[in-house]
């Protein structure tokens, strides 16, 4: 299941625990039209890559400071995180480029 993270401790303990996994991290807003069409693709791709992957999503308008901390700019934005390290990020809600981006860096 997709996380909703709280606040910035709740997002670094989810980093935390993630250990190896990779994170994926769905930057939204509730107003957002292609936010809301992506988000049964993140939890397909939870399902599908369960053993590889963490999926977060941060509310940028409940989670200011986070959203400014990564300066997000637009929605949906995705980070991909590995060891606490944003290893790859993109803007925009393309299924298939979010696909590859976990493939790519999950293995």
């Amino acid at each position: 299941m997709v996380y909703m993270v709280k606040d910035s401790d709740d997002f670094n303990n989810k980093l935390e625990a993630a250990g190896d996994q990779l994170v994926v991290v769905d930057f939204f807003a509730t107003w957002c039209g292609p936010c809301k069409v992506i988000a049964p693709k993140l939890e397909e791709f939870q399902n599908k890559y369960a053993d590889k992957i963490v999926v977060v999503k941060v509310d940028v308008d409940e989670c200011e400071e986070l959203a400014a901390q990564y300066n997000i700019a637009s929605m949906p934005t995705f980070l991909f995180i590995k060891k606490k390290e944003v290893v790859a990020q993109f803007s925009g809600a393309n299924a298939e480029k979010l696909e590859n981006f976990i493939q790519q860096h999950s293995a």
